[in-house]
């Protein structure tokens, strides 16, 4: 396998007492390059964490994770976060900003986060490309949601990441923003990037180029 992320025989259990919850169970799947892959499945199925695992927010039990040929899993926190922040734009349902910090500022401070240097006109190029250019001053507070989720995407985008990894991007959106911010990631797949959707909304599922179904932590073949 190969790609700009892959993920290989995932393994995730959850302990409460006496009771284990197997959340994933030897899951597989590679996100090639300029690939858009909606992640589907009922509440309870092992999106979240399988995203988190291939984030590196979470370690998995068994099996590996690699972003951009480079193996995260298993390395010190301070590792993978700084592979997170060089190699992966995350994208959450609620915006992954700072509060008191501008739009401009959110993606600077993203910019400072990773091995790369940070550009004042990526910045420009990433705020005008998300349509946010003339809200970079206002704080998130001052922000409407569609707003706050163009921002949340500049802000993942604000390394120009080889891989984007999206939760319920277009959740709590009206049908115009969500098809805005599907349209970007498309844009981003385009531009080479591999871009990973985990979504209940059919309409994201059926506009990607390959769904994944998980069921009981498990891909349903």
């Amino acid at each position: 396998m190969s790609g700009v992320i892959e993920a290989r025989n995932l393994y995730r259990f959850f302990h409460a007492g006496d009771d284990e919850t197997l959340a994933l169970q030897g899951i597989s799947l590679v996100v090639e390059p300029g690939e858009l892959i909606a992640v589907t499945g009922p509440s309870g199925s092992g999106k979240s964490t399988l995203l988190a695992c291939l984030a590196g927010l979470d370690e998995p039990d068994g099996g590996s994770v690699s972003v951009d040929g480079t193996r995260i899993s298993r390395r010190p926190e301070e590792e993978r976060a700084r592979m997170r922040g060089a190699r992966i734009g995350m994208l959450f349902q609620q915006a992954n900003l700072v509060g008191h910090l501008s739009v401009a500022d959110n993606i600077a401070l993203a910019q400072r986060m990773s091995d790369g240097s940070s550009s004042a006109d990526w910045r420009q190029q990433v705020l005008e490309r998300c349509g946010i250019e003339h809200r970079a001053s206002a704080r998130p507070s001052q922000l409407s949601g569609g707003e706050l989720a163009r921002a949340g995407l500049a802000v993942a985008l604000a390394n120009d990441p080889p891989v984007i990894l999206a939760d319920e991007p277009t959740g709590e959106l009206d049908s115009v923003t969500a098809s805005h911010v599907l349209a970007l990631l498309r844009e981003r797949a385009a531009a080479g990037a591999g871009v990973l959707i985990v979504t209940h909304n059919p309409e994201v599922a059926t506009a990607v180029d390959r769904e994944i179904h998980l069921l009981d932590g498990r891909v349903e073949v």
